[in-house]
C-alpha cells in the first residue's frame, strides 16, 4: 500500500511540473530565413536581414500586431537587419485622411546599437520618411540636420540626406519612447510644405527594428502595432 501511495504522489509531482513548465502557445508563424515573410489581415512581416556580416535571427508571430524577433548580430558597424511589419496606403499626400500608427515595443537597452523605427516610402520609393522613436548604441541618421520642431504628436530632431538611392528624411525623436502614436498624414503634409517633394504617394507604412548589433542574442517584441488610413 506504500509503495502505491509513494508512485501516485510521485506521477501527480510529475504531472504538476509538466503543466507548470509547459512553454507558452506557439506563434502562428516564425522563421529563421533571412527573407522570411508572412501576410494577414492586410499586413506583412519581414525578417529582412539584409547587410553584410549578420548574425542570425529568427522572426516569430502571433498575430500581424503582435511579433518580434530574436537577433544575434556581432558588434561591428553597419545596419545588419530591419525586420518589420509593414501595411500599404496607396494615397496622395493631398487625398490623405486621417491617417496615424500606434505601437509598443519592449526592445533591449544596453549592449545593443539599434533603432526602433517607422519607415514611411513614396510608392515610387524616390522618399523615404524616418521615424524614430527610440535609439540605444552608437547609431545615428543619415544626412545633416535641418531643424527641431514638434509635428505629428511628437517632438523631433529633423535630418535630410541621400543614400544615393532615394532621398531620406529622418524624424529622430528628441527621447526615446516604447510607445505612442504619430500623425502620419500631418508629417507627410510638412514635408510638402518644406518643398522636399511634391503631391507623392505614400506607399508602405513600416515599423520595425533597425539593427546594428545585438551581439548574444536579444529580444525585439512588437506587442500592439496599428496602422489607420482613411
Amino acid at each position: 500500500m506504500k509503495t502505491s501511495v509513494r508512485t501516485i504522489i510521485v506521477l501527480l509531482v510529475a504531472a504538476l511540473t509538466a503543466l507548470i513548465g509547459a512553454p507558452a502557445q506557439a506563434a502562428v508563424w516564425s522563421s529563421t530565413d533571412r527573407w522570411g515573410t508572412w501576410t494577414s489581415n492586410g499586413y506583412t512581416l519581414y525578417n529582412n536581414v539584409w547587410g553584410s556580416g549578420y548574425g542570425p535571427q529568427t522572426i516569430w508571430a502571433n498575430s500581424t500586431s503582435n511579433w518580434g524577433v530574436w537577433a544575434n548580430h556581432p558588434n561591428t558597424g553597419g545596419i545588419k537587419s530591419y525586420p518589420n511589419a509593414t501595411k500599404y496606403v496607396g494615397k496622395k499626400v493631398s487625398a490623405l485622411g486621417t491617417t496615424t500608427s500606434s505601437f509598443n515595443v519592449t526592445v533591449p537597452t544596453s549592449g545593443v546599437a539599434f533603432t526602433t523605427a517607422y519607415d514611411i516610402w513614396s510608392s515610387d520609393n524616390a522618399h523615404e520618411i524616418m521615424l524614430w522613436m527610440n535609439k540605444y548604441g552608437a547609431v545615428g541618421p543619415l544626412g545633416t540636420l535641418q531643424t527641431t520642431t514638434s509635428v505629428g504628436g511628437h517632438t523631433w530632431a529633423i535630418y535630410r540626406g541621400s543614400n544615393g538611392s532615394n532621398q531620406v528624411y529622418s524624424f529622430v525623436r528628441t527621447s526615446n519612447t516604447s510607445s505612442g502614436t504619430v500623425d502620419i498624414r500631418a508629417i507627410a503634409q510638412w514635408i510638402r510644405t518644406q518643398g522636399w517633394f511634391g503631391d507623392v504617394t505614400i506607399g508602405n507604412v513600416q515599423l520595425g527594428y533597425e539593427i546594428t548589433s545585438s551581439a548574444g542574442g536579444k529580444d525585439f517584441i512588437t506587442n500592439s502595432f496599428s496602422v489607420t488610413a482613411s
